[in-house]
């Protein structure tokens, strides 16, 4: 899964998550949806930064964390249940991926596009006491 405190907040659930891909689940949430009932664009844009970040350092993730440089969305339709984002890291260098990735709703109407780019942090071992 996603080691996050907002992951967990956002009802978002990892489903497969490596070799260079992530697949992750945002459960709905009525406190998250806009003033029609649907998934606000807010919540898609959260999933979609996580979703792509995680398909950028499922090459190792406990060794890399990473930091959103640039995110561009496209909203395509309405969702108004549980949605699925998948995403692809496209190029990973040595400290800059780029990622691209979409979500569809469970009956598989696409409902965002997103391409992403992330600045790969080392994570250091935290001193032992």
């Amino acid at each position: 899964g996603l080691p996050m405190a907002m992951a967990r907040a956002m009802a978002l659930r990892g489903e497969r998550i490596g070799h260079n891909m992530a697949q992750v689940r945002m459960a709905f949430q009525p406190d998250q949806s806009n003033s029609r009932g649907d998934v606000h664009g807010g919540s898609l844009a959260t999933l979609l930064d996580c979703t792509l970040a995680a398909a950028v350092r499922s090459h190792d993730p406990a060794a890399y964390g990473v930091a959103t440089i640039d995110l561009t969305l496209h909203f395509v339709a309405a969702a108004s249940g549980d949605v699925i984002a998948t995403a692809h890291c496209e190029r990973r260098g040595r400290s800059i991926s780029f990622a691209r990735g979409e979500v569809r709703s469970e009956d598989g109407t696409l409902v965002a596009l997103a391409t992403g780019s992330f600045k790969l942090i080392a994570r250091h071992p935290k001193p032992e006491d």
